[in-house]
């Protein structure tokens, strides 16, 4: 019984400074990159899942990204392409360090509503046969495609009705927060159980 009320006291503490530390790590540290995720499905059963980032602080309310080289705001993006049993057909990190690796990159996010809208294009783009990129216009068509040679023939392997879907990824100090406070929760109840015994 004693070791029970040791170890509550002992995870009580740790809880309260973790979530002490994770709120002054917060106040001292305030988040300047934003992470998005975001997802497509076709209408046969194709997807893709990827992710942007952005530095929030800076960032204005209309992003437009377009070509290869160093881009004005986007720090990264990802896509994966997955076929319709989910397996990986290609993985491409489009935008890295702030720079785009494709000729054909079309980007453009409102940040206020967070959602992407009109031209979009990304992955490949560097002219390797058999490279796959989702390309069209958001809220009108996207085609997953992919290239059969280098003089830029490609085929459409499924597309939909334009729509994508983009999600804000948590921030690590808000999780840290919650499991701090959810571990001050278990220490409670465990010191209410000892005392009711």
């Amino acid at each position: 019984m004693m070791m029970k009320n040791i170890f509550t006291k002992i995870a009580a503490i740790a809880a309260t400074s973790a979530a002490f530390s994770v709120a002054v790590a917060a106040a001292n540290n305030p988040a300047q990159a934003i992470d998005l995720n975001f997802s497509w499905q076709g209408d046969a059963g194709y997807s893709a899942i990827g992710s942007f980032s952005y530095d929030e602080t800076t960032a204005p309310t209309i992003i437009s990204e377009s070509g290869s080289g160093a881009t004005n705001f986007l720090q990264s993006l990802n896509v994966s392409f997955l076929d319709p049993s989910n397996n990986p057909l290609g993985t491409y990190n489009t935008v890295s360090g702030g720079v785009s690796q494709s000729d054909f990159f079309a980007f453009n996010f409102d940040t206020s509503t967070q959602t992407l809208f009109g031209p979009f294009d990304v992955a490949g783009g560097t002219g390797v046969i058999g490279e796959y990129f989702l390309q069209g216009t958001i809220g009108d068509s996207l085609r997953l495609r992919q290239d059969v040679d280098q003089q830029g023939t490609s085929i459409t392997l499924d597309q939909n009705s334009g729509s994508i879907q983009v999600s804000k990824v948590p921030e690590p100090a808000s999780m840290l927060g919650l499991l701090a406070f959810a571990a001050l929760g278990v220490g409670s109840s465990l010191k209410k159980k000892q005392a009711s015994c």
